[in-house]
């Protein structure tokens, strides 16, 4: 048990990416890390390059940080931000601008972090913005992280999951055209996706009993089938099969009014239909201190809530708080797992022949 405890609560190695070279990744994640206090937390491992580091904080003019550059055979130091090279070679800064080059070698620095994590070099993810256009390359033919990473932990059915403080709200349709959301839909789609909410409340959030609302998808839910035939024949059902199972699960709601009537309050979570639906009251709410959080994956992944914020960019004035969110919730959700797999692994497996040795005292 003692050594449970232990391997419970040592610091976690943070995997990060830096993202889109030329936007805000690296200065926000050189601003968090600028405040020690934060290394008492977790041990971070920035995966890009030392010549790209020190070009990137003389263009920003930030001498009061400094990384601990590691080479391939060298340890990680646990008390400091480390950096570990991906390329070598120069790659000229053009702070602001979209490239291709920085598309590429946002693309080096996700690969290596992934590689780290399937190597169990480190113990969970937080990703840097990229842009979701240069990036593409025939390594690279996703609409985003979160498609990507299950693609390369295979067997993983991802979860867009924006998680603030107690606002937390999953998509059931990701990064797809609004045109196709309706015809994508389905019982067995929405099914599944309240079933992740669940399990991840569970298992990453500690709730004992998720309370979780479901967001119609077309005005007013529908209005019984007067405007669209999903609410009632798709979204109805899901929620009614959930509720039947035993989980508290209520809905549809008209999505209009969920959020300016204050009773999301009222759940651990909300599920919506598509992307804008559920991220435009979630970054209302919660701008520059919301999280990414990827669910549903066997590994544990964060983001920010911002892009690559080229028109900050090489200003120095990027504010880093939701990044620093970020690197909060990966540690606090990779703790949480962590305790669930061992509370649910090590139960004590009770056979008949006990349990009457027991009852005969």
């Amino acid at each position: 048990m003692k050594n449970e405890q232990q391997s419970t609560l040592k610091k976690i190695r943070l995997g990060i990416s830096v993202g889109d070279i030329n936007g805000i990744g690296l200065e926000v994640i050189m601003k968090t890390f600028s405040d020690s206090r934060i290394l008492d937390l977790c041990t971070p491992i920035v995966y890009a390059s030392s010549k790209y580091a020190i070009a990137y904080q003389r263009a920003m003019d930030m001498k009061n940080f400094s990384f601990n550059f590691v080479r391939p055979s060298a340890k990680i130091v646990s008390n400091k931000a480390n950096l570990i090279n991906c390329w070598t070679e120069e790659v000229p800064l053009s702070l602001g601008q979209e490239t291709q080059e920085a598309g590429k070698y946002a693309l080096k620095s996700l690969n290596a972090a992934v590689k780290a994590l399937k190597n169990n070099e480190v113990d969970a993810l937080v990703t840097a913005p990229i842009n979701k256009h240069n990036i593409q390359s025939d390594e690279f033919k996703f609409p985003g992280h979160t498609e990507f990473l299950a693609n390369e932990f295979e067997g993983g059915d991802p979860l867009m999951f924006m998680v603030a403080g107690s606002l937390r709200i999953g998509v059931v349709t990701g990064h797809i055209p609004i045109a196709d959301v309706a015809s994508t839909l389905s019982e067995a789609k929405i099914s599944n996706k309240i079933n992740q909410i669940y399990h991840s409340l569970k298992q990453d959030f500690n709730i004992r009993n998720p309370k979780i609302a479901v967001l119609g998808l077309n005005p007013h839910s529908g209005d019984k089938g007067v405007i669209g035939k999903e609410d009632e024949e798709l979204i109805r059902p899901s929620v009614q099969k959930a509720f039947e199972s035993g989980k508290l699960v209520y809905g549809p709601y008209a999505a209009d009014g969920f959020f300016a009537s204050d009773t999301f309050t009222q759940f651990d979570a909300v599920l919506a239909m598509y992307h804008d639906q559920g991220l435009i009251p979630f970054k209302t709410l919660s701008f520059n201190r919301g999280v990414n959080y990827t669910a549903g994956l066997s590994i544990v992944r964060t983001s920010p809530d911002h892009g690559t914020a080229y028109d900050l960019a090489g200003k120095n004035q990027a504010q880093e708080s939701s990044f620093r969110e970020a690197v909060y919730a990966a540690c606090m959700l990779y703790k949480n797992r962590t305790e669930f797999t061992q509370l649910t692994e090590n139960r004590l497996s009770i056979s008949p022949k006990h349990t009457k040795k027991w009852h005969s005292k």
